[in-house]
Parts: structure tokens; C-alpha cells; sequence
């Protein structure tokens, strides 16, 4: 059967660029595609067909011998050479699950090959810490468990002694090649799993897996100023590679417990504290709890409630050392609610010397303070 023109077969006319060429091509793929039409071999057709087509017309060389000598010049596997897989690196999500699709591995025969070392997983803890840790920085120990290379038989998985051998299958390549029509196709080797070994004598203790899970202690150094969703990467402390290969990463996952005092809010605490009604009218001196002790903080006379008072630099350290937040303290009125005989006594000769008061209805778009302490703050 004659193969038809590879410019008709995308549409595209023979002064077409590399672009018009890709971009009819695309086309093609995704409306033909297997996923697309299961069980439709027709479309299957067209699909192979198309990506026959742009193998050729893609490639500068094989282009200009095409437009010479028509098929005869191109003929087999896409032509001399067969098919560069590197000119279907742009469509990755058409063809990311092809041999799948197919019933076979890798296409073209591009893929990775599972014979060599292979990166161990990473892993996650997630450690809850008190504030104060948080604050200052700490080291805490912590037991994590992960597969680690096998002490007996040093990961090769072959018991003492003996060793891994080539597959005789695949002869040790992990995979097995097939001439699928236009496509070169690579399946993962039944016998060695593409490994491209096979151990005729497996180590006793790791079942020759080459790995065993273990028990891990390890010492994890909390920067200051950390703060809850942050992570710390212990680099090589995940699990052991597989056939020699460097182990992976563990990823710390820090959650810190609230303060009963303080909010965090970046590298500031912000805080609420009680005054007497003479503490704001009168002024004076306070203590404030801090990161490092107490702090005092005067209060000016007159100070209203819902005020907010900075201590410049008693905040929450930065975590890359740079500098500390503030510490933003919102002072309230304290009303008692009982006032013996002689506080109501001076209560209201005070009341009598001040100015009457003229209370006027509070308009509706005046702010009536019902967001809360923090909701003034952050307006």
C-alpha cells in the first residue's frame, strides 16, 4: 500500500515553516490520539501516520532528501538513522502516557533506563514545637523510621559472597526492543524488572532488596524566629538509594504551639494588656512579658483605650538572622464592677470637676469599633 504525501497527511503546504509544520501537527495528534479514541484503529492510524510525517518533515535533512526523492529516500523507521526522539521533545503532553496506551515502555526507545543508581525517596516529619523553641531557636532529637542500605550485603541485595549477574534476557540493558511499524518500542524486562541484573542468590537479611527499614535518632537544629509551615531539609537523611544510588532528603515540617500571651504576626507580637482607668488618665510604667524577660513600657498620661504601643525590636527574631520584629502592645480600660465606699467617694468628686459632657447619636458611617482590638489595628 502506498504511504500518502506526508505534506497532505498534515495539511500543510510544501512552503510551509518548521512552525506551520509543528503546529499541524499538534493538531493531528491530539484529535487522533489514542486516549482520545480507545478502540478506534482507524484513528490509531492517523495518529502514527501523522507523527510518521512529522518525523520526517521536522528534520531539516530528511526534509530536503523528501522533497527529491519522495519516499524512497525517507523509507524505514522515518528514515536513515530512524526516528530522533528529541524532535517530539515539544509534545510531551501528548506522548506522556503513549506506551501506556499501547501496551508497551518507552517510545522511540528515549526513555530512562531503570539499570543504574536510582535516588533514594524523601520524607517528611512534622515536629511541634513550644513557642519559646521558636523564639529562640533550639535542638530537639527525633526518631524517624526509613529504608536504609542493607549492612550485610551493602545494598547489592546478592548474599555475601556472591554477585548480581546480566540479565540474560535483556543482557543487561533493562529493557527489551520491538519494531513496532514506524515506532521503536522498549519494554521494561519481565525477568530483571529493568534492573538489568538478576541475583541468583539472594542476602538473607534484606531478602534481596538491598534495603532494610530502620530505626533512625537524629539531631534537628531549630533556627530562631521559625515559624509554623516552614520546613527544614536535612540533606542525605531520607532513604537509602536503590543499586548504589545517593539516599534522598528529609523535609522537617515545623508546627508551633500558639502563646497564651502573644499573636504572630510575621516578626511582630502583637499583645492586649488591662489598665485601671487612673493607670490611662494619670500615666506610668508598666511591665510587659518579652522573649528575653520582662520589658517596661511607659504609658503616656491620657492614653485611650485601644491604643497601640511598639517596643521596637522585642519582637520575634527574623529566621535568617537578619534583625527582629516588634512587640505591638494594645492597652484596654479595666472597668470594676464594685467600688467600695470610699472609691465611689473620690470617683464622684472627680466626676464633679470635670466638664459636662454633651453626648450626640453616632452617625452611621462613623466607625462604632465593634471590629475588635486587632481589627483597629489592622484597619
Amino acid at each position: 500500500m502506498s504511504k500518502r504525501d506526508f505534506y497532505d497527511v498534515l495539511g500543510v503546504a510544501r512552503t510551509a515553516t518548521e512552525q506551520d509544520i509543528k503546529s499541524a501537527y499538534r493538531k493531528l495528534a491530539l484529535k487522533f490520539h489514542p486516549d482520545r479514541n480507545p478502540g478506534d484503529q482507524a484513528a490509531e492510524d492517523r495518529f502514527k501516520e501523522a507523527a510518521e510525517a512529522y518525523a520526517v518533515l521536522a528534520d531539516s535533512d530528511k526534509r530536503v532528501r523528501y522533497d527529491r526523492f519522495g519516499h524512497a529516500a525517507v523509507s524505514g523507521a522515518g528514515g536513515a538513522g530512524g526516528v530522533d526522539p528529541t524532535i517530539f521533545a515539544d509534545f510531551q503532553d501528548i506522548f506522556g502516557g503513549l506506551g501506556d496506551i499501547f501496551g508497551f515502555g518507552d517510545i522511540f526507545g528515549g526513555g530512562r533506563r531503570r539499570s543504574g543508581p536510582q535516588r533514594g525517596s524523601d520524607l517528611r516529619y512534622d515536629l511541634e514545637i513550644p513557642f519559646d523553641q521558636s523564639a529562640k531557636g533550639a535542638e530537639t532529637t527525633i526518631q524517624i523510621p526509613r529504608l536504609e542500605s542493607c549492612e550485610t550485603c551493602q545494598g547489592s541485595g546478592a548474599a555475601p559472597g556472591t554477585t548480581a549477574s546480566a540479565c540474560p534476557q535483556c543482557r543487561g540493558t533493562g529493557q527489551l526492543r520491538y519494531q513496532q511499524g514506524f515506532f521503536t518500542v522498549a519494554r521494561t524486562c519481565g525477568q530483571c524488572r529493568g534492573s538489568g541484573k538478576v541475583i541468583s542468590k539472594p542476602c538473607q537479611t534484606c531478602r534481596g532488596r538491598g534495603t532494610t527499614e530502620q530505626q533512625r535518632k537524629l539531631v534537628v537544629k531549630v533556627p530562631a524566629g521559625i515559624a509554623t509551615g516552614q520546613r527544614l531539609r536535612l540533606a542525605g537523611e531520607g532513604e537509602a538509594g536503590a543499586l548504589g544510588g545517593p539516599p534522598g532528603d528529609l523535609y522537617v515540617v515545623i508546627h508551633v504551639k500558639e502563646h497564651e500571651f502573644f499573636q504572630r504576626d510575621g516578626n511582630d507580637l502583637h499583645c492586649e494588656v488591662p489598665l485601671s482607668i487612673a493607670t490611662l488618665t494619670l500615666g506610668g510604667v508598666i511591665v510587659v512579658p518579652g522573649i528575653d524577660g520582662d520589658e517596661t513600657l511607659k504609658i503616656p498620661e491620657g492614653s485611650q483605650p485601644g491604643s497601640v504601643f511598639r517596643l521596637k525590636g522585642k519582637g520575634m527574631p527574623d529566621v535568617t538572622g537578619r534583625g527582629a520584629g516588634d512587640v505591638l502592645v494594645t492597652v484596654q480600660a479595666v472597668i470594676p464592677k464594685k467600688l467600695n465606699r470610699e472609691q465611689r467617694k473620690l470617683l464622684e468628686q472627680l466626676a464633679a470637676t470635670l466638664p459636662a459632657q454633651k453626648f450626640e447619636p453616632r452617625r452611621r458611617d462613623e466607625d462604632t469599633d465593634d471590629r475588635g482590638i486587632f481589627g483597629k489595628i489592622f484597619g
